[in-house]
This record gives structure tokens, sequence and C-alpha cells, in this order.
């Protein structure tokens, strides 16, 4: 029978054996939460029913007991022994029956309403529970509190005799036996109410703890008929998989066969260069100035996220527009263009970072607005997707005569946490990062602002430390900022420095900002590279 079924599913083709597991899967997701609720339901119904129909009412009649024995049996016996008189015992009965007569009421009226219907826990309880018929009395309940009602009579007509014959002192001794042998009987009986809805509240609990056993069975069966379905489906999946490879293996064969036919004049070619590649890398590694590799892989980590999520979203577009039929040749080049320029940048990095401590690093004279726009330009499809608006306030572009690439990395590395920042605090609508560059007597300024939030003040002085970070590890590895940092004062012989500030960065709300301040000297530079 289980051949039979396998070899059914087995003739569906890929698609559908993927959207099936799918359906198998969420299905029974769906419906282990569906269960789940209905547990939750029932036992808060259960819960609810145990604390507004039983608990309360039990507080009702433990009221009314002491009542009995405290406000009046204990005045009574006061009387008796002329603790007080007549009068004063009798303002104290009169409030004590009045309330005893309320809370009576509300006890009978706590019994007659209907509790809310949730028919999740009545239907768990009509298959999974089969004693409610055993130990609910209505009968019993019905007499007991007849025979209270009838002792509440008795009682309160005992204690108006009293008042009538409270000058006769034979008469009076009378009446306070009779009125204490009623009070004994009616707390018997207020007893016997109270440990009948104790019962009660006690057996329901054992049917609420039997429905949550059964409720708890049946997701485990659940799941693991989910599980045991899944790993079929799994079975199938990767005999397919297997039988794709096989046929990709034969086309990757047979197209072997005719790159090899080209390849043959090229095989000495491609040695020679491999032996080059070898001495080149050796001299490389040799020549490394890192403290150690892990750290250069950290480094190098932290400057390609940008890039790498570029072309993420470039290789996702590409998929995007193939299942829309919207692939054009233009759309290709242009994204062909732009992931070649990422990726020249990430080769650009690797050599920044292999000459990062080099004394002999060469400068040029490039244009500062250039070296903003080129880094805003390796971060514009994540800066896209994040809705982000940029604000470009460079009224005069100065030339100067520093590390292009090292910049662009500082950059780079401000973006990436504005990003950050803007992606966690700031609606989609409201995101802002705004830059603006001027002059200021021999120094050249950059303020870079956005709209995130600003830094939390009880970590603002250690953001330029190595290694400090808030993020998760597979975010951010804390030397972005430091190695910025850096850059600027070691190499550039310049300042960077970070507050928040209240800002109108769009000219028309305030908003909580952080703001980055570069300083980097302009005639120093010049001067630095006369010499």
């Amino acid at each position: 029978m289980l051949k039979k079924i396998l070899s059914y599913f087995d003739n569906f083709n890929f698609a559908l054996k993927t959207n099936f597991l799918i359906f198998i899967i969420s299905s029974g997701m769906l419906g282990i939460v569906i269960l789940a609720l209905m547990t939750t339901f029932s036992i808060k119904y259960d819960f609810d029913k145990l604390y507004e129909q039983r608990t309360k009412p039990l507080i009702k009649l433990e009221n009314i007991k002491d009542t009995y024995k405290v406000n009046i049996q204990d005045t009574l016996y006061d009387i008796e022994d002329k603790s007080i008189s007549y009068q004063q015992a009798n303002d104290v009965i009169n409030l004590a029956l009045q309330l005893i007569e309320t809370n009576w009421k509300e006890y009978k009226k706590s019994n007659d309403m209907t509790p809310p219907t949730i028919y999740i826990g009545n239907i768990i309880k009509k298959f999974l529970t089969t004693q409610q018929q055993y130990y609910k009395n209505e009968i019993l309940h019905k007499s007991i509190s007849e025979n209270i009602d009838k002792k509440m009579i008795n009682i309160n007509a005992r204690l108006h005799n009293l008042e009538l014959s409270h000058k006769n002192e034979q008469n009076l001794k009378k009446e306070f036996n009779k009125l204490h042998l009623e009070i004994n009987a009616i707390n018997i009986y207020i007893t016997s109410l109270i440990n009948y809805d104790l019962t009660l509240a006690l057996n329901e609990k054992r049917d609420t703890e039997k429905g949550f056993d059964v409720i708890i069975a049946v997701s485990m069966i659940s799941i693991v008929l989910i599980f045991l379905f899944s790993i079929i489906l799994s079975v199938l999946l990767i005999n397919h998989f297997k039988r794709l490879h096989k046929l990709l293996e034969a086309k990757v064969e047979s197209k072997t066969k005719q790159l090899v036919e080209l390849n043959n004049s090229l095989e000495k070619r491609v040695i020679q260069e491999v032996k080059n590649n070898r001495k080149k890398d050796i001299i490389m590694f040799q020549q490394a100035r890192l403290a150690s590799l892990g750290e250069m892989l950290n480094n190098i980590a932290h400057q390609w996220r940008q890039p790498l999520g570029s072309i993420t979203m470039i290789i996702q577009s590409f998929q995007t527009k193939m299942q829309l039929g919207k692939l054009t040749d233009e759309f290709i080049d242009e994204k062909v263009n732009d992931a070649l320029f990422l990726a020249e940048n990430m080769s650009n990095t690797l050599d920044d970072f292999k000459n990062f401590f080099s004394p002999d690093k060469t400068k040029k004279f490039f244009s500062i607005k250039d070296c903003i726009e080129h880094s805003f330009e390796l971060s514009k499809y994540a800066l896209e997707k994040a809705g982000i608006k940029i604000i470009f306030l460079i009224k005069q572009d100065i030339n100067i005569n520093s590390y292009y690439n090292e910049l662009s990395h500082v950059f780079l590395n401000l973006i990436n946490n504005s990003k950050d920042a803007l992606c966690s605090n700031i609606n989609k609508n409201d995101r802002i990062i705004k830059v603006v560059v001027k002059q200021y007597k021999k120094d050249m300024v950059i303020n870079f602002i956005d709209n995130g939030g600003g830094v939390p003040e009880e970590i603002a002085h250690k953001i330029f430390e190595p290694y400090y970070t808030t993020k998760y590890k597979s975010a951010g590895t804390g030397i972005g900022l430091y190695m910025s940092k850096q850059i600027i004062e070691k190499h550039m012989y310049g300042s960077i420095y970070q507050k928040n500030i209240i800002h109108k960065i769009d000219k028309i709300d305030n908003y909580s900002c952080s703001l980055f301040i570069i300083k980097i000297p302009i005639v120093n530079e010049v001067l630095e590279d006369a010499k």
C-alpha cells in the first residue's frame, strides 16, 4: 500500500511536489496552532468559571457565616453578659442582617447567572468528560438554599421577638437559647453549601486537566504525522534531484569534451599564468602588514557587506524581471554595469586593506563631491530598498590631496550605520541622510546627519572603540567607526566626532538626529605632498 502511494506521488512534477510539501507543513502547523488555541481558551474558560462561579460565591458564604457568628451571636453573648446595652446591640444586629441579606442575594445571583458560552470548551468537555452528571446535584443545592432561607426568616423573626421581650429576663433567656440554636443550624447549612461548591470546583479542575492532556496528546500525534509526511516528500524530492543531477552530468560531460578541444591551445599559457599567480600570492602573503589573518578578514568583511548586499539585490532583480516577463537587454546592461562597478570597488578594498599600514602609500588629488557621490552610489541599492532619502548640500566643491579609497570607506561606514539606525527607529517615509560640505578657514568640514534618533548617551563614548558594537555578530564587527577614526586622524591628520542634535533635516519637521563631524586640513595635505 505504501509503495503504491509513493509511486503515485513520484509521478508528480517537481513544482507540484514542492507545493504539496509546503501545503502539508503549513496545514499541519496551522492545525497545531488551532489546537493550542483550543486548549488555551478551554483552560481559560474553566479557570474563569472556577473563579467567578465558585471562588467569589464561597467568599460571600464565608462572610455570611462570619457575620452570624461574630456580629450576631457574639453580640447576643454580650447582651447576656450585659457588656453592652440592648440599644447598642440592636444597631449592630440590624447592620449585620443587612450585610447578610446583601451577601446572600449576591450569592444566589451569581449562581443564577449563565456563564459566557465558549463553544470550544463545551465541545471538548462534551467528548472528554463523563463525570459531570454524577457530581452536580441541583436538587441538593436547591434544598440547602431553601433551608438557609427558612433559617434566615426564623432568625429575623426571633430577633424581632427579642426586641419585644427584652424587658422580660426569663423570656429573653429562652429567646437567646433558641437564637443560638438557629444560628448554629444555619452555619451548618452554609458549611454544607460551601463543601458542595468546593466539590464542584475540584471536579471541574479534573475535567480541565483531562481535556488538556488529551489535546496535548493529539497535538503530539499531529506533529509526528507532519514529520513523517515531510520525510516522505523530502525523499521524493531528493530522488527527483538525483535524476536531474544525472541528466545535468551527461550534458556537462558533453560540453566538457568540447571545451577540452578549445582549451588545448591555451593550456601552456594557463600553466604559466598559474605559476605567475602563485608567485604573486607568495609575495602578497610575505608583505602582509596586519597583525593576524582574522583581523584582516573581519575588516574586509565589514567593507564588503554593503556592496555584497547590493550585488545580491541586483541578482534578485534579474529573477523578479524574469518572472514578470520584463527582462530587457537595457535592464541587463544597466545591472551588469552596476555589478561590475561594485565588484571593482570590492577589489579596490582588498588593495586598500593590504596597504593599510604601508608607509609608501601615494596620495592623489580628487574632488570631495565625487568621493561622496561614489560612496552613495556603492550603497544605492541598499538605500533604495530601505526607502532612505539622500540630501546633498555642497555649495562649493573642494579638491584635496589625500587617499580617495580610504575616505570612501569612511563614508561607507557612516552610510551603513545610518541605514541600520533608520531601519530600526524611523518609518520608511521619514528616513533621511543629509551631507553638508563646507570650508572653514584651512579645514574642510563634512557634516554627516541622519534622523535615526541619535546615539544613546550611555554608549556614545564607546562608539569609536575597536570591536564595540550593538548589532548582532552577523550584522557588524564593531570595527567600522574605529577604522574610520584611524583613517581620518592618523592618515589624514584630521578629526572625527559625534553628537546628538535636534535638526530640521528636511526643512519641515524637527527630528532627533545623529551628527558626525569630519574635519580634514586642506593646506597641510597640499604642503605634505609638495615636500
